[in-house]
């Protein structure tokens, strides 16, 4: 699925009671690139804080009463680059990591294929069933992240709450929010920077904006 072009967010309905907005980090710093990362804390590179700055002026007509951020750096960086403009008080999270690949982390996919055949077999056929050698599996990062949205929905209710994570995270709240099976969570495309709105009517949601 293409990103879609959009230049403003959809208007809120007033019986919402908690509107998210997800946004993916920026491209990460070239270190990284073709190689497995989850937790492998890299910042953002000249790219990445190109496409962030590409939508301000969509994320400026947000009204937000906090940011929540992953504590990862490329997620970090990404934030105060949005607050630059917009200065939301901020919390980082570890709930809203990308998962742990575990010994996978910063290897290339050749020597990934190379060192663990089975678990790559494995990951490239079913993804959401793998547990990462000394990292987690999909379901523990689902609960987590899960476990986060349930804290969201009561203490910020009535509110607009920004998260800057990562496509994983933005992936399983948004296929939550659509009642999609785990196997079918990568129908969804993040690119970076990628801007999503959720509307909560509990025990309803809308997703007003996907891949924006």
């Amino acid at each position: 699925m293409n990103q879609v072009e959009v230049r403003c967010l959809p208007p809120r309905d007033s019986g919402c009671s908690l509107r998210l907005v997800l946004v993916r980090h920026g491209e990460p710093s070239e270190e990284v690139h073709g190689r497995c990362h989850g937790i492998l804390d890299v910042g953002l590179s000249e790219a990445g804080r190109q496409q962030l700055c590409s939508r301000i002026d969509l994320l400026r007509s947000l009204t937000a009463d906090v940011m929540y951020t992953s504590t990862s750096k490329r997620a970090f960086e990404s934030a105060n680059e949005i607050n630059r403009h917009l200065t939301l008080p901020v919390q980082a999270v570890a709930e809203l990591c990308e998962i742990n690949f575990g010994e996978f982390e910063g290897l290339t996919y050749s020597e990934i294929e190379s060192r663990y055949p089975q678990e790559f077999q494995q990951w490239m056929e079913r993804p959401t069933e793998i547990k990462f050698p000394r990292g987690e599996s999909f379901p523990e990062m689902k609960n987590r992240v899960l476990g986060f949205l349930a804290f969201l929905l009561p203490v910020h209710r009535g509110q607009t709450v920004l998260i800057v994570s990562h496509a994983g995270v933005n992936r399983i709240i948004l296929a939550d929010a659509l009642w999609l099976s785990s196997d079918k969570l990568f129908r969804i495309d993040q690119a970076y920077a990628a801007v999503n709105v959720i509307d909560y009517f509990p025990p309803s949601a809308l997703v007003r904006l996907m891949n924006g």
